[in-house]
């Protein structure tokens, strides 16, 4: 026998790493930096940032998830600081990597040092970051040998403002992540045509359930299994924790996530529960299909855009769940209006599937594992090549690209080289003039012809000129 197939897929959760340290030592100008731009607040004041910022990033052919925690004392008897202390800590334990991240400037504190030991306890690998080192100069003068009296090894002197020593530090966080887990998929490398040889029913579906709080997800779940599995409250945030249930539907085997309610970050640092948003989005990361509930009352506020949003960036098959649509048909609502309220308010996510169910009576309950089976076959699906670039040809036949400053945009050729999502790479002569509206339209024109209601990814590439060796004179 052969070796065994790689999923060359998006389901797997990534490696995460967690910066973590006092109040105002730089850890959300590090992560801006490490992310490639700006998606933490940055201010001069302690304790900005409060909740949890997760970026995924890609280097050197490597991916992993980075989480800017907020600046916390162990032992403060403030709330706010307890709370977000406990937001550490849960990323801490979710991490495969640790950053200490502290001031230069300001040399060793007591409370770097009660960091350090919260820190060693936790096992995980540890690297200490010594920021707001601009220059040789401040190098010079920082006290570093107070830092490597934490004996946590290498101590690495950085500005994360400038971006001195940040590229060394990442290497070295590279050399501990699982490769296997973290490698990006070759966008040149096509998967070969032929049947799955990891056929999709044969392995389980894992499903997340998500949403706002109190939008009824234990309650859903509950109604999935038959049984009174989860705790039901009206109190927001119930559920702190990601907890897997395994069931059987149809001969098929699912894997089932109830997370904790997402709340918005004006909200987060106030809650308790705030800390279980970890917890979640590693849901999402580990799941292929997400059933994403909406309330019958209030649905496609703007924070559920905002959830769904985070969904479609990590590329999972979404189904839209309206949930509560007893209570929806009581006040008289219609499938019909929901449908185009939604569609107009959530139109990024047009692709996804849009039920409409009831935890509370089991109304539409079995329909959303129907669907998340049809859509994980999507999902983990392999296109013939030939396929694909008969239909790139009519595309270009019926609909040719818009031309640029009047030179023609032409596409040579597509291949799939990924799934879970599908991914798929176009070799073109000019894909900085491909427009956003042309973009999609190809998109649509895929999904119609394949019938696809999962995301998917379509990478433009610069067709390499093969070189010719010149004829032999004869």
């Amino acid at each position: 026998m052969g070796a065994p197939p790689v999923l060359r897929g998006g389901n797997v959760a990534l490696p995460l790493v967690a910066l973590v340290g006092r109040p105002n030592v730089g850890k959300s100008t590090l992560f801006n930096r490490i992310a490639g731009r700006r998606l933490a607040i940055v201010e001069g004041v302690p304790g900005v940032t409060r909740d949890r910022n997760y970026a995924d990033v890609t280097m050197e052919g490597r991916r992993f998830s980075v989480v800017d925690t907020g600046g916390f004392e162990p032992g403060s008897a403030d709330p706010l600081v307890e709370l977000v202390g406990r937001q550490a800590q849960l990323a801490v334990d979710e991490a495969s990597a640790v950053v200490l991240v502290v001031d230069g400037r300001a040399g060793l504190t007591t409370v770097d040092q009660a960091v350090a030991e919260m820190l060693r306890r936790s096992g995980k690998p540890l690297f200490v970051a010594v920021n707001k080192i601009d220059g040789p100069e401040a190098e010079s003068e920082a006290p570093l040998a107070e830092f490597h009296r934490l004996g946590f090894g290498n101590v690495w002197a950085i500005s994360a403002e400038h971006g001195r020593g940040v590229g060394d530090l990442l290497e070295a966080l590279l050399a501990v992540l699982d490769p296997a887990a973290s490698r990006a998929p070759e966008e040149s490398e096509a998967l070969p045509d032929g049947p799955q040889t990891d056929a999709a029913s044969d392995r389980e579906i894992r499903i997340a359930i998500v949403g706002r709080p109190n939008v009824g997800k234990s309650t859903f779940v509950n109604a999935l299994l038959g049984e009174e599995r989860f705790v039901v409250s009206e109190v927001p945030g119930t559920t702190r924790d990601a907890i897997d249930s395994v069931l059987e539907h149809r001969g098929r085997r699912f894997v089932v996530t109830d997370t904790a309610g997402i709340r918005r970050k004006s909200s987060i640092a106030q809650k308790v529960e705030a800390y279980a948003v970890v917890r979640a989005m590693r849901s999402i990361e580990g799941a292929e299909v997400v059933a994403f509930l909406l309330d019958a009352g209030e649905a496609g506020v703007e924070q559920d855009a905002r959830l769904l949003a985070l969904v479609e960036e990590k590329g999972r098959a979404l189904i839209l769940v309206v949930n509560k649509w007893d209570l929806g048909e009581r006040e008289g609502a219609t499938r019909d209006y929901y449908r185009r309220e939604l569609r107009d308010r959530l139109g990024f996510v047009s692709f996804a599937p849009l039920l409409f169910a009831s935890g509370e009576t089991g109304q539409g309950v079995a329909a959303v594992l129907d669907t998340a089976a049809r859509l994980v076959d999507q999902y983990r699906a392999r296109f013939p090549t030939r396929a694909l670039n008969d239909l790139l040809e009519t595309i270009q036949a019926s609909h040719p690209a818009p031309l640029d400053r009047g030179r023609p945009v032409k596409l040579y050729y597509i291949n799939q080289v990924a799934f879970a999502p599908p991914t798929f790479v176009v070799q073109c002569n000019r894909p900085g003039a491909i427009g956003d509206a042309y973009r999609r339209f190809v998109e649509h024109r895929i999904r119609e012809a394949f019938g696809l209601e999962v995301p998917l990814r379509i990478i433009y590439k610069e067709r390499r000129r093969r070189s010719h060796p010149r004829p032999r004179p004869s």
